[in-house]
C-alpha cells in the first residue's frame, strides 16, 4: 500500500499542498480528482521523488521510499516524455533495460504489451509517425515495460478515442486484478466513475473527500427518489416531509426529511394508483465531485 501522510509543500509564499493524506491500496484503482492547479501533479511528483515535501511523509509497504523502490514504480506523465525519433519498441525495450530488466525480458515485455495495446502494428514506426493517441497508448506502455509494484498516472485517457479508451480501459483493470495499486488523474468524471475502486478529491491543496467509491455516494447522497405513476404526481408538493425536485406529469424526483418518509410516499402513491417505478437515486461522480470542492 502506498500512504500519503500530512504531506505539504509550497512554491515560495504559495502553499500549494496543505498536509494531505490518502492510502493507494493493492488491486484497487484509485481516481484522484481535482481542478487545474488543485494540487494533482505535485502530489504524483512528490510520490516519485521528483519534488521533496516540504512536511509529512510517503511510504510504500510500510517503509520509506528509497531509489531502488521507486525504480520499481510505473509512471506515466501528462506531457508526453518519450522521444519522438525513436522506434516505439526499440524506445520501450530500452525502457525496460533502464528499469533492470534483462535484453530479452524487456522485448518479451514490449511484445506483450503492444498487442495488449493495439500497437503491434507500429512497433517499427517512430513515435512522431503516431497519432496522438497512439502516442498515448506508447506512453502507457513504457510506464507498464518493466511489471511495476505501483503505476501512476496522470491524465491517461488524453487524446484517447473510445476504442482506445476501452483498450487502456482493459489494459489497466487486469493490472489491477494483479493486486498492482493504480493511482491515476483524470478530467473525465464518467471514465474515472466507470474505472475506479477508490476516489481521492483535492481542492485548492487539500484532500476534501477521500474513500471507496460506494461509501462516498452513500456519504454525499440525499434522501432522492423517483417516483413514476400512472396519474399525475402534483400531490407530492403537498405530502409532508417532501420536497419535489422535479416534476413533469407523472414522473417525479424529491428528497425527503428522514427513512420513513419514502414509505409513506410509496403507501400514499398505491393508494392513488398503479406505480410504475419507485428507485432511489445515487449522485454521479460529477454531483460528489462538485460538492467535494
Amino acid at each position: 500500500m502506498l500512504k500519503v501522510t500530512s504531506v505539504s509543500r509550497s512554491f515560495g509564499d504559495h502553499r500549494v499542498l496543505d498536509e494531505i493524506s490518502f492510502d493507494v491500496h493493492s488491486g484497487r484503482m484509485t481516481g484522484f480528482l481535482g481542478a487545474n492547479g488543485s494540487g494533482k501533479t505535485t502530489t504524483m511528483r512528490i510520490i516519485l521523488g521528483v519534488l521533496a515535501p516540504h512536511g509529512g511523509s510517503v511510504t510504500w509497504r510500510g517503509g520509506p521510499i528509497t531509489q531502488p523502490v521507486r525504480q520499481s514504480f510505473g509512471y506515466m506523465p501528462e506531457e508526453r516524455g518519450l522521444y519522438p525519433k525513436m522506434k516505439v519498441a526499440e524506445q520501450i525495450t530500452w525502457l525496460g533495460q533502464l528499469h533492470g530488466l534483462s535484453a530479452s525480458k524487456a522485448k518479451a515485455n514490449t511484445g506483450k504489451l503492444l498487442d495488449e495495446l493495439d500497437l503491434t502494428g507500429r512497433a517499427d514506426d517512430k513515435l512522431e509517425e503516431l497519432s496522438l493517441g497512439n502516442q498515448q497508448r506508447a506512453q502507457i506502455a513504457a510506464a507498464l515495460v518493466h511489471d511495476p509494484a505501483l503505476l501512476i498516472l496522470d491524465e491517461p485517457f488524453s487524446g484517447l478515442d473510445p476504442i482506445a479508451v476501452d483498450t487502456v480501459l482493459r489494459v489497466l483493470r487486469d493490472r489491477a486484478a494483479e493486486g498492482v495499486p493504480v493511482l491515476f488523474s483524470s478530467h473525465q468524471l464518467a471514465l474515472v466513475e466507470r474505472l475506479c475502486d477508490d476516489l481521492v478529491i483535492i481542492s485548492r491543496g487539500s484532500i476534501t473527500a477521500s474513500g471507496g467509491r460506494e461509501e462516498l455516494r452513500a456519504k454525499y447522497g440525499t434522501s432522492r427518489f423517483e417516483l413514476v405513476v400512472d396519474s399525475d404526481a402534483g400531490w407530492l408538493r403537498d405530502h409532508p416531509g417532501v420536497r419535489v425536485v422535479d416534476l413533469d406529469g407523472p414522473r417525479a424526483v424529491f428528497e425527503v426529511d428522514n427513512g420513513q418518509t419514502d414509505q409513506r410516499v410509496l403507501e400514499s402513491a398505491l393508494s392513488r394508483g398503479a406505480v410504475r417505478s419507485f428507485t432511489p437515486l445515487v449522485p454521479s461522480l460529477e454531483e460528489i465531485f462538485k460538492e467535494a470542492i
